[in-house]
Formats: structure tokens, C-alpha cells, sequence
């Protein structure tokens, strides 16, 4: 082999292109290198997978039930069920393109250019559209109980739909890059890769600071505002007019945002870090934070598999169809159902209202 001071700029292409450190990206003077991270690919593919066909599962099963009892038993009556839906679809969305990471973090990415487009993306706009969901549902929230009046003239089916329909249109144009910048790449030591590539090192670098703060500020810093306003307004309402039923309603809400800033805050934190180490022009191949992004992303993820775990077990409505679901399959289960439902009728009970769950 040659010196690296003795080639041409033909030679020293091939050199990186077959040597093992790095591959080449652009070639236009200003190339990028692939950082060698064999300690944090190797710490990825003994966590990841597992990890991944684990959170694929309990998603499907929890958001293939709540999604079950929303047809069986609740229909798309309300306000409520529609955001609920889209919320559950947005889950599965993200859920859904884990199976396919789980093999490439086992592996290489043996599903082609197109897939590699798609999964990236839709993986993307998934856990976009949960966090806007959630947000819309906790602004529905604080309308419904704090301006009751006025907002029941407005909380119509097609405000949903409309509402809904803006959400997804945000959180698809939010995921462009995604769907631009994602695609294949050989590595000589891992194989097919599927990744943000294809462009010179600064357009990387911009596109990814946008993607770090996009992420901090429009899907956490927004979300966090909205929902500090509207349960200060909910609460201050609810003290004053001792809404019990209504606070049965806002406790659903309540418990899956909190759960949602537990599992994301630390993300959050982590991509920012990520951020400044960028913008100040650091070693972008340290590992240090490569570790911290594998464990508060996954924590992150978990919350895509403890909603529908809140919508069964949290809200009443849904706790109650959930008993008459398995009331159905398990015979033994019916006389409880019944004695439940029965003592529910002799006791006194205010008319049902949209805030019910």
C-alpha cells in the first residue's frame, strides 16, 4: 500500500473507501467520514433489538385493544374518540417501523433504498404526531372544562377531523429531511447502512441541528407551555367549582402527560447536548454521548407502549369495557362484571358528559 503522502486524489478516495475508517459521502472537496463506533454498535446490537421486538409487541397488543374497544363499544361518537384514534394510529405508525430497526441494529439493512426512505420517515412522523396529539387532546381538555359554554357549540365531529388532519399535515412536513436525507450506504466493517448521507459534512450538520431543534422546541418546549397553561387554568377551574366529574376526566390526560415529559425530558436533554457539541464544532466521533442517546431514546420509546395501558386501566368508561371484554371471553369473569355494573345503577350518578372516559 501506499504512503497517504504519495497518492492521488483518486488513490486516496479508494484508500477510505476500502480501508475500514471511514466511507466517503461527497466527494466535491468537502467529504464525510463515517466515525468508527464499534464499542457503540456493539453496545446497540446486544440492547436494541430485544429492546425493540419488546416495545413492538406490547404496542400492538395495547393499541390493538384500545383500538378494539373504540369499535366495539365507544364508535367515534365524541370529540374525544377521534383525537383517541389518531392518537392510537400515531403509536402503531411509530411502532410498526421498530421490527425493521431491530433487524438492522442486529445486522446491516437488508430492506432496500425505498424501505430505508420509508421507515425512516414514518418512524418520524409517528412520534411527532403522539406528541401533537397529546397536546390537541390536553387544549380539548381545557376547553371543554374551563370555557364549557361557548366550546360546546364548537367541539364538533369536523373540528376533530380538521384538527386531526392539521396535526398529521404538521408532523409530515416536520419529517421532509427525513424522507430526503435518509439512504443506503455500504460500509466495508457494517455492511448496508441506512442513514442520513448522501451530502457534504456542513449540509449534514445544518440539516441536523434543524432536525435537534425543531425536536426541542415546536415537539417539547410548545407541548410543555401548552399543557403548564391549560391544567393551571383546569385546576384553578376545578377548585373553585368542585367539578368531580370532571376532574375524572382530566385525570387521564394529566397521568399520560406527566408519563409522556418522565420518558422524553431526558431525550430532550441529551439531543441538545448533541446540538451544542455540533454548533461548537467538537469531536463529533466522542462516544461519551452516543450512550446517553441509545438509553434516554429508548426510554422515550417506552412511552409508545404505556399510553393504551393508561386509556384501559386509568379511564373509567374504558376500565368498565374493558371488563365486559373479558367478561365475554372468560365466563368465570361475567357474575363480577355484573355485580360491578349493577351496584353502579343503585348508586347515584350525575348524567354522562364528553369529559366521561
Amino acid at each position: 500500500m501506499k504512503n497517504s503522502s504519495q497518492m492521488d486524489p483518486e488513490d486516496f478516495f479508494e484508500f477510505f473507501n476500502t480501508s475500514g475508517y471511514g466511507e466517503i459521502y461527497d466527494i466535491k472537496n468537502d467529504f464525510v467520514l463515517l466515525c468508527d463506533k464499534k464499542d457503540v454498535n456493539r453496545f446497540g446490537a446486544k440492547l436494541l433489538p430485544a429492546f425493540y421486538y419488546t416495545i413492538f409487541m406490547l404496542s400492538l397488543l395495547g393499541n390493538g385493544l384500545v383500538l378494539y374497544i373504540i369499535y366495539k363499544y365507544e364508535k367515534l361518537k365524541t370529540v374525544t374518540n377521534i383525537f383517541l384514534l389518531n392518537l392510537v394510529i400515531s403509536d402503531l405508525v411509530f411502532s410498526l417501523s421498530l421490527p425493521f430497526w431491530a433487524v438492522y441494529h442486529s445486522s446491516e439493512w437488508i430492506f432496500g433504498r425505498i424501505l430505508c426512505k420509508l421507515v425512516g420517515g414514518l418512524y418520524f412522523v409517528g412520534f411527532y404526531s403522539s406528541i401533537l396529539f397529546l397536546t390537541l387532546m390536553t387544549l380539548d381538555r381545557y376547553l371543554a372544562v374551563v370555557h364549557a359554554i361557548t366550546s360546546a357549540k364548537n367541539r364538533r365531529n369536523a373540528y376533530a377531523v380538521v384538527a386531526s388532519l392539521v396535526v398529521w399535515g404538521v408532523s409530515i412536513l416536520a419529517t421532509v429531511k427525513e424522507f430526503v436525507l435518509y439512504n443506503v450506504q455500504r460500509n466495508e466493517q457494517s455492511g448496508m447502512l441506512c442513514e442520513e448521507t448522501g451530502f457534504s459534512k456542513h449540509i449534514l450538520n445544518t440539516w441536523q441541528l434543524v432536525g435537534y431543534y425543531q425536536q426541542f422546541v415546536l415537539f417539547f418546549l410548545f407541548p410543555l407551555a401548552v399543557v403548564l397553561y391549560c391544567y393551571t387554568r383546569i385546576t384553578i377551574r376545578i377548585i373553585h367549582t368542585r367539578m368531580r366529574e370532571k376532574c375524572r376526566a382530566v385525570k387521564l390526560i394529566f397521568v399520560i402527560i406527566v408519563a409522556f415529559f418522565i420518558c422524553w425530558t431526558p431525550y430532550n436533554v441529551v439531543i441538545m447536548l448533541r446540538a451544542e457539541q455540533i454548533s461548537s464544532k467538537f469531536d463529533s466521533c466522542t462516544s461519551e454521548l452516543d450512550y446517553a442517546l441509545y438509553i434516554t431514546r429508548n426510554i422515550a420509546y417506552l412511552y409508545c407502549c404505556v399510553n393504551p395501558v393508561f386509556y384501559t386501566f386509568v379511564g373509567k368508561k374504558f376500565r368498565n369495557h374493558f371488563r365486559r371484554l373479558l367478561a365475554k371471553h372468560i365466563p368465570c369473569l361475567k357474575e363480577y362484571v355484573s355485580t360491578s355494573q349493577s351496584s353502579k345503577t343503585t348508586s347515584y350518578r350525575s348524567p354522562p358528559t364528553v369529559h366521561e372516559y
